[in-house]
């Protein structure tokens, strides 16, 4: 037995992505963002389906992704390269038939170079100052970019999870200055910028976190659900201390559960106190630090000792157990273990 069972729902994902699309309106594309290994959900299993629902345009990071994702999907969508055309990727992204998202000078000359009759993209940098060509890079080399022909130009809002920033409005008003004119297809949002309304959605969106449950999709359909098996129970006296440098210390007598599963899996440390998990519908409190294959959880209220415990689900999801943590939902996400049992519906 692994340390836990992640339940992925591909039909929920599926689901996300189809309202995601509504919003997103006529005449733009909603593409699909699963680098990561989909989020560490399963890119091989993610892919195909939402293949199947229509998706034709995939977004990952690196050359490697991209040549994964092109054996799970074969020759018809398009997949674009958020890292670009790095030293050494020439072979593959000729290879996986890839779109490399050109981020710097050096990019587009290698482009140019190196594979001057594959289809590339833009990325410019509206104002995050983390991937693209600047303004005044821009104003440079845009006849010289436009004129090789890349396929769509693209840039990242900093702050669509928060609608009441102004960051995004100022970047969308500089996405207009750099691009206002061209013909080549558009994209600025992915999950939040898509919540934002059409001025943000040009030709294509390209959604992430929003298709696997989390912020700031507050109506998405939860995706993953993980429990923990039961290792086992045991009954303690009022006063004594649970878990590694005695952090937690019983009040009144009580019973145990040790659960398999900790920081190895992806389950920080910094999850407790204050954690939950459920047994069935009944909230069972995490007690003691969270070790590296383990957790202590007090089910002294129960009636009988459970066989496993769910720490991820309907009840509590990807954002509510990040805020636990001091952390957001990507990072619960992407960190999911490697030792869980994974079972795909859909």
């Amino acid at each position: 037995m692994g340390t836990g069972h992640l339940h992925i729902d591909l039909e929920a994902v599926a689901a996300n992505w189809r309202a995601l699309d509504a919003l997103s309106g006529p005449g733009c594309e909603t593409a699909a963002t699963v680098k990561a290994d989909a989020y560490g959900l399963g890119v091989t299993q993610v892919a195909p389906r939402l293949f199947r629902e229509g998706v034709r345009a995939f977004f990952v990071a690196t050359a490697d992704e991209g040549l994964e994702l092109r054996r799970a999907l074969g020759p018809e969508p398009r997949i674009y390269l958020y890292y670009g055309h790095m030293p050494g990727d020439t072979a593959t992204i000729e290879r996986g038939d890839l779109v490399p998202l050109i981020c710097s000078l050096d990019q587009l000359e290698r482009q140019i170079a190196q594979l001057p009759r594959r289809p590339f993209g833009l990325q410019l940098d509206t104002g995050m100052s983390r991937l693209g060509l600047t303004f005044e890079e821009w104003a440079a080399v845009a006849e010289l970019a436009l004129r090789a022909g890349p396929v769509l130009v693209t840039s990242h809002l900093a702050a669509a999870d928060d609608p009441g920033s102004d960051q995004s409005a100022r970047q969308l008003a500089r996405f207009h200055e750099m691009t206002d004119g061209i013909t080549v297809p558009l994209s600025l949002a992915a999950t939040g910028g898509t919540l934002l309304g059409s001025a943000y959605h040009f030709d294509m969106v390209r959604p992430g976190i929003g298709l696997y449950g989390g912020a700031p999709f507050a109506q998405a359909e939860p995706v993953a659900t993980l429990d923990l098996p039961v290792v086992a129970c045991f009954d303690i006296p009022a006063g004594t201390s649970v878990g590694y440098n005695a952090t937690w210390t019983a009040p009144a007598a009580t019973r145990i559960a040790t659960i398999a599963g900790g920081y190895a899996d992806g389950l920080h440390r910094a999850l407790a106190p204050g954690i939950e998990v459920m047994a069935g519908p009944i909230p069972c409190p995490v007690v003691g630090r969270v070790s590296m294959d383990l957790l202590t959880v007090d089910i002294g209220h129960l009636d009988r000792d459970p066989d496993s415990l769910r720490i991820l689900g309907p009840h509590h999801g990807i954002d509510a157990m990040a805020a636990r943590a001091g952390t957001i939902g990507y990072e619960v996400l992407t960190s999911l273990g490697q030792r869980y049992r994974r079972t795909y519906r859909g």
